[in-house]
């Protein structure tokens, strides 16, 4: 792991929660195809790339609970790839298999234990090939392939978690993707099964934000949804609370965006926050500093 030439430690306390328009290129490329899925990645560069450029990724993993969601929702993912091109980025925002829509038990409590772990490993093994295809046209998208930024929300979030820090748990031909690797992690109200997984050899910068009431994704370390121990969707999870600890104690760089009070809102694209979240990501992936930041707000009660 690279050796961090400058530390920081930030506490932020913010009581309450306080159109754009951007000249870039789009474009579409199937990455795999899987059963009846054919499975597709939008590409956004900033229009005024030069021939010879190679830039930084935000490669992104939509939510909705594994059942729904696209890859190109105008307001959200696909306003979040072209934001970062303003930023010196590409963005990619994929589509993935979604392996709970149209099943009995969804993802929830009546979604056996094993089903679910399934799920977070076909995602994990969607969002690695997705990041091979990048990998292995990383010339003629023009990225530099030590600086993809992995990033989701929701679902999403659970998925590259998973992808990115349990690796070697889900994926059996790891020789695979052996040249995959990634730079950072952006995360919103996402969890993972076992945060001991993270070391000193995987730990990358990481941005979180999340709720404290969340009551689908675990804020720190809960059952997934809060199941009871007798359902059959019972699984423990690490979410970012559990995770900014075990980075802390790794003295890896973070940013912890904690809403005292909020809920599953926080899977939301934070637009309005974007600018400190990529400030930290130029500081930590592009500059090798490490910074440990939590933003802590109370949530407004009239605020849903």
């Amino acid at each position: 792991m690279r050796q961090p030439n400058i530390k920081y430690k930030l506490f932020i306390l913010i009581f309450g929660i306080t159109s754009f328009v951007w000249s870039q290129n789009k474009a579409t490329y199937t990455y795999a195809i899987k059963g009846s899925d054919t499975l597709k990645l939008d590409v956004h560069s900033p229009e005024n790339m030069k021939p010879n450029d190679s830039l930084p990724v935000l490669l992104w993993m939509h939510g909705g609970g594994f059942s729904g969601g696209t890859r190109d929702n105008t307001h959200h993912e696909q306003k979040l790839a072209e934001y970062v091109t303003t930023k010196g980025y590409i963005g990619i925002s994929i589509s993935y298999r979604l392996l709970r829509k149209g099943t009995e038990t969804g993802f929830g409590c009546d979604c056996p234990k094993a089903d679910k772990l399934e799920t977070f490993k076909q995602a994990g093994l969607d969002y690695l090939d997705a990041a091979k295809f990048v990998f292995d046209n990383k010339t003629e998208l023009q990225i530099d392939p030590t600086k993809i930024i992995a990033g989701g929300s929701s679902a999403g979030a659970e998925g590259v978690l998973n992808a990115v820090y349990m690796k070697s748990f889900f994926i059996d031909d790891l020789e695979h993707y052996k040249d995959v690797s990634f730079a950072g992690v952006f995360s919103l109200a996402g969890a993972l099964v076992n945060a001991e997984y993270i070391t000193k050899h995987n730990a990358l910068p990481t941005v979180l934000f999340h709720g404290t009431d969340d009551n689908l994704v675990p804020f720190a370390s809960a059952p997934h949804h809060y199941c009871s121990p007798e359902k059959p969707g019972y699984l423990l999870l690490d979410g970012s609370e559990t995770i900014a600890v075990k980075l802390d104690e790794l003295e890896t760089a973070y940013y912890l965006h904690k809403v005292i009070g909020g809920r599953h809102e926080l899977s939301s694209i934070p637009f309005d926050g974007l600018d400190a979240v990529f400030e930290f990501f130029d500081k930590t992936v592009l500059h090798d500093e490490v910074i440990q930041t939590k933003k802590i707000i109370t949530k407004k009660s009239n605020q849903n």
